[in-house]
């Protein structure tokens, strides 16, 4: 498998799992600082390498009315303060090509949004930034389907690539996951990293917005590092009613520490 450094972090078989966590989306400043300092603390304390995610723009939302986050800018401006406050990579995704130049300067890892991860310009756009780029395996795709988009990402000369799985539709309104795919895709040499809060996502579950099972988060978390998988990716607010997005499907602080503790111990056991 070939090896993936985001700044100190390495990625791969022969790594510790990494963990990449943060908000659904940028409600403030405070708060994302808040929640990159706690979580930091909190992986840390587990002995897990951290890289902080939050979005700056959810141009996916099921609602014109859904809050999207402060935009480009002033998102960035934020991303860019909790990175070298808090001395830890950062990671958003990227909705369209003609941001990836400005996303670059601040991001370490550029991701692809499931919905558009087979559209070629935002692909090459991403790959051409030099940057890593997190591809997030369409939820409509199978995990084979994934290899010519990781050749779109390659023929642009970057070989910075991560994969993440986050459940296949499975009827209506509901995902479900298949760990079959976390071998599957990182049989094509590329580390995969696992997506448990949007696998529990209930996509447009509540007619206007998605609902969530976050109930489910924590074991299916365990089962994917028992499967084999070299990091969790986990949205992760201070109190998961009140967010703005994906509330249904994110964990809080507590419960992240609580998990983190258990899929460390997996880990050593494996």
């Amino acid at each position: 498998m070939r090896q993936v450094n985001v700044g100190n972090i390495k990625f791969g078989d022969k790594f510790p799992l990494v963990l990449i966590a943060g908000p659904c989306v940028i409600e403030s400043e405070s708060s994302c600082l808040e929640a990159a300092r706690r979580i930091k603390s909190i992986a840390s304390s587990c002995k897990v390498p951290f890289i902080f995610k939050s979005s700056f723009d959810k141009a996916n939302r099921l609602s014109v009315d859904s809050y999207r986050g402060p935009g480009l800018s002033k998102g960035l401006a934020i991303l860019k303060k909790v990175k070298q406050q808090l001395k830890v990579p950062v990671l958003s995704d990227v909705h369209c090509a003609k941001d990836m130049a400005e996303a670059a300067k601040v991001l370490d890892i550029i991701q692809i949004p499931a919905f558009l991860c087979r559209q070629t310009d935002i692909l090459l756009a991403a790959a051409k930034t030099g940057k890593t780029v997190n591809i997030k395996k369409g939820q409509f795709l199978a995990p084979w389907d994934i290899l010519p988009i990781i050749k779109k990402v390659e023929s642009a000369g970057n070989k910075n690539i991560l994969l993440t799985e986050r459940g296949a539709s499975f009827g209506y309104n509901n995902l479900v996951t298949d760990y079959r795919a976390l071998a599957i895709m990182r049989g094509f040499g590329y580390p995969v990293i696992y997506d448990a809060t949007h696998s529990v996502q209930l996509p447009g579950g509540k007619g206007a917005c998605s609902g969530g099972q976050s109930e489910f988060v924590s074991g299916l978390s365990r089962a994917a590092v028992a499967f084999g998988c070299d990091g969790l990716f986990l949205e992760v607010h201070i109190d998961p009613k009140i967010a703005p997005c994906d509330g249904a499907n994110m964990i809080n602080f507590k419960e992240l520490e609580i998990l983190l503790k258990q899929v460390k111990k997996i880990e050593r056991a494996l």
